[in-house]
């Protein structure tokens, strides 16, 4: 016996009639006549009576149908314990500070919406120490910037974001309308940027060397809060991706886009491979491709460009 002829019996119970139940479930009348007949030859019993005006249930397919239903919902309670053991666990995801401005609580209100019995851990950190993490796998997903140094992970490229230099109030301009920079004319620029172990650092060492300049940088901060301070107070300026140029810039700091074509940063979403994957992670994976999307196409994550 299957669960498809247990729901193809009540269904013609309900509806009288082997003509409508067919129609409801969306079957050819004699496939469900078929059906019918091979569940009562396995029984050994009439199930229905069929009449000229419909199918009315015999004794034994009365008693057949309250165990028939029992049956149904049990199957359907068994499913829903397994969804709910499939969508259960802990998922660990790695993300830079500025990245983690824009999508961490997106991030975390889709996955309360979506999968509210996932027990998330955000860490929020330097890409340089999330790809260590990732290679010891003391994470499950992370979003890094370069994939090179990722050994046996599987890579999904999501986005490019455009870089932004930042300045103290001060540098705006009197109709606040501020013109892009080329890259070229950042080289007499107090800039106070992060160490060598981000990211962003490395990108921007290279496209300074690729334009034979000497970057002025008066001071290393990891902290991006920090740096942001500083930068407000004047100490100097910045370079940072769209992310923290639109959560920063409310507090009046001067934001330029910086005109350079190979100059972006790519934003990978990094996993274990699938088949090592718990399903929380898979799960947790999805919700992130589907809410960066979400960021990009809306605007609210500032000079990216989705590629994913």
């Amino acid at each position: 016996m299957e669960l498809r002829q247990f729901r193809y019996f009540l269904k013609v119970v309900e509806c009288g009639s082997l003509g409508k139940a067919a129609l409801e479930l969306d079957v050819g009348t004699s496939a469900l006549s078929q059906q019918i007949s091979k569940l009562e030859n396995e029984l050994a019993t009439r199930l229905l009576n069929r009449t000229s005006t419909g199918a009315l249930p015999t004794s034994a397919g009365i008693a057949f149908m309250h165990h028939a239903q029992l049956a149904i919902r049990q199957a359907e309670q068994a499913a829903m314990a397994a969804q709910k053991e499939r969508t259960s666990g802990y998922v660990s995801i790695g993300m830079p500070p500025t990245t983690a401005t824009v999508l961490a609580l997106p991030l975390i209100c889709a996955m309360r919406e979506n999968y509210p019995h996932i027990h998330l851990h955000i860490i929020e950190m330097l890409s340089g120490h999330l790809e260590n993490m990732l290679n010891t796998r003391q994470l499950d997903l992370a979003i890094l910037f370069h994939k090179e140094t990722v050994h046996r992970w599987s890579t999904k490229a999501l986005l490019d974001e455009e870089l932004f230099l930042i300045s103290s109030p001060e540098n705006l301009n009197a109709s606040g309308a501020l013109s892009p920079v080329h890259i070229k004319n950042l080289a007499d620029i107090k800039l106070i940027m992060p160490s060598r172990q981000h990211g962003l650092r490395t990108s921007l060492m290279a496209a300074f060397e690729r334009h034979n300049i000497h970057p002025n940088i008066i001071m290393e901060i990891d902290g991006l809060t920090l740096l942001m301070d500083t930068v407000h107070q004047g100490f100097g300026a910045t370079i940072q991706p769209g992310a923290a140029a639109a959560r920063f810039g409310k507090n009046g700091l001067s934001i330029r886009r910086i005109e350079d074509n190979q100059l972006i940063r790519r934003n990978y979403l990094v996993s274990l491979p699938d088949d090592d994957l718990s399903p929380s992670a898979l799960a947790a994976r999805a919700i992130i491709i589907k809410v960066a999307k979400d960021l990009v196409n809306s605007g609210i994550w500032s000079g990216a460009n989705w590629i994913g």
